[in-house]
């Protein structure tokens, strides 16, 4: 076994009680993978080791995961790595997670990839249902590593998205709309504001942020 990897820590599955899911009509998409199935990829340690591997990202327990002979393990100690590749994509470990690189220059633009699951619930009166008391089945479905998979039992309900960040001086910090990330730029909130403005940029769109990081180098 390669001696940087730790079993995928179960313990996280409770706490994601209190986040929203969507369920889609008549059909069900998993999203707590960011990719569709396991792709190879390398991870390169900060000791300057290289293992290539079978990789995928899972939003749901925020962790880098490994196909290790269709067993599911996740990447560890995360301060040892240095970067993730898969494919065209690079992810950088912090906060014992990991961003993805959408943008790096001057600046750099990142994304945290997230996930928001709920319990089915138990049945209720009038033929609802209810999360009252539903902690030990909903950590049932979790004890056997199923949140490892790429498919989660039937009737959790799941929705990714992502938090983006940005690196302009310092550390890399949170912004939750355009407006946070125009403050990160003293003293040019008026020529960023314009463009914005002109280009029609959207927040929840990557393909739309990266060309703005381009403009902010110019500034």
């Amino acid at each position: 076994m390669i001696p940087w990897i730790k079993k995928s820590c179960l313990l996280l599955a409770a706490t994601w009680l209190a986040l929203a899911g969507f369920a889609q009509h008549n059909k069900v998409e998993i999203f707590h993978y960011i990719l569709p199935e396991f792709t190879d990829g390398t991870v390169l340690l900060k000791s300057g080791v290289k293992q290539r591997t079978q990789l995928n990202y899972n939003a749901l327990t925020e962790e880098m995961i490994f196909d290790q002979n269709g067993k599911k393990l996740a990447i560890g100690p995360v301060d040892q790595v240095d970067t993730v590749y898969i494919n065209d994509r690079k992810f950088i470990p912090f906060n014992k997670k990991f961003l993805e690189i959408l943008y790096q220059n001057k600046y750099q633009l990142l994304s945290e990839h997230r996930c928001s699951v709920i319990d089915p619930g138990k049945p209720a009166a009038y033929g609802g249902t209810t999360q009252t008391g539903s902690v030990t089945s909903y950590t049932s479905y979790f004890s056997g590593g199923q949140v490892y998979e790429l498919t989660l039992p039937e009737g959790i309900q799941t929705k990714g998205f992502t938090i983006y960040w940005a690196k302009v001086d310092g550390k890399p910090e949170p912004f939750f709309n355009l407006r946070q990330l125009t403050r990160m730029f003293k003293g040019k909130e008026e020529a960023i504001k314009k463009y914005i403005k002109e280009n029609k940029v959207d927040y929840e769109k990557e393909e739309s942020l990266i060309p703005l990081f381009h403009f902010l180098e110019q500034l």
